[in-house]
């Protein structure tokens, strides 16, 4: 399947523009032990730079945590913490976050390892929630961060930090990245790129065919997906060589009827 999820990290499409900056730049938070919200829409590749980024660690000297639930709630977020670093979730919250603050520091100053914490789906996350992240980063009286985090959400994200109410987890971010989608010539790169995965080498879509999934997705790779798998259907189904305008149309009358 040329279109799939189920890609390595070595086999995600890396091109020059928004998802490279991307990552670039979630490897320099990482770095810094800093914290992070890199947003974008529906689709737009967001978890996807996070594995290209996460994929170049070096996993002697990092540990990663992902949480991809907001719906666990505030003790949920230092449960899944503990968890992941190896304890077991004191049952009271006033026992658990000192616990999960514990968990941290050991990781840091006993196994010598920088925890990068990513949260997906951020702009789902309560108002207790991100103020429970705020407190975890202080450590040493607010001197430095025992971890590296990443918020990762819709565009949503972006302004809810920004209301007042938030204005001292506002302060303390360090890397704030919108993605956005590829450009035409990145699209048909990031198509001829995942044929190649299926072991295509030749011309599979016509320059029109391009330019119109190029279109209607608006780059967003997800849409690219949906439509260039439509697509390849359509010209199947017609005896064609090659997925041309015509079997491309066909593709966005099918994704986008009701």
């Amino acid at each position: 399947m040329p279109f799939g999820r189920a890609l390595a990290p070595g086999m995600l499409h890396r091109p020059n523009g928004s998802h490279a900056e991307a990552a670039a730049r979630i490897s320099w938070c990482v770095a810094e032990r800093a914290l992070g919200v890199v947003t974008g829409e529906v689709g737009a590749g967001k978890t996807v730079a996070i594995r290209a980024a996460l994929a170049g660690l070096d996993t002697s000297r990092h540990t990663t945590i992902y949480l991809g639930n907001p719906a666990v709630g505030g003790r949920g977020l230092y449960a899944g913490i503990v968890t992941a670093l190896g304890g077991v979730p004191r049952f009271h919250k006033a026992a658990l976050i000192p616990q999960t603050a514990e968990l941290l520091a050991a990781e840091e100053h006993e196994r010598g390892r920088t925890v990068v914490l990513v949260l997906d789906e951020a702009h789902l996350l309560g108002a207790d929630q991100l103020e429970e992240l705020r407190l975890l980063t202080n450590a040493d009286m607010d001197s430095h961060s025992p971890f590296a985090c990443l918020l990762v959400g819709q565009p949503t994200l972006r302004r809810r930090i920004k209301l007042g109410t938030f204005a001292a987890l506002d302060q303390r971010i360090a890397l704030r990245y919108a993605m956005t989608g590829m450009s035409q010539t990145e699209t048909k790169s990031y198509l001829a790129h995942h044929l190649g995965l299926a072991g295509r080498s030749d011309t599979q879509f016509s320059d029109d065919a391009v330019a119109l999934i190029h279109q209607v997705g608006r780059g967003i790779p997800r849409a690219v997906n949906n439509l260039a798998v439509q697509s390849l259907v359509a010209a199947f189904a017609t005896s064609k060589a090659i997925v041309d305008e015509s079997s491309a149309r066909a593709a966005v009358t099918e994704v986008t009827t009701e």
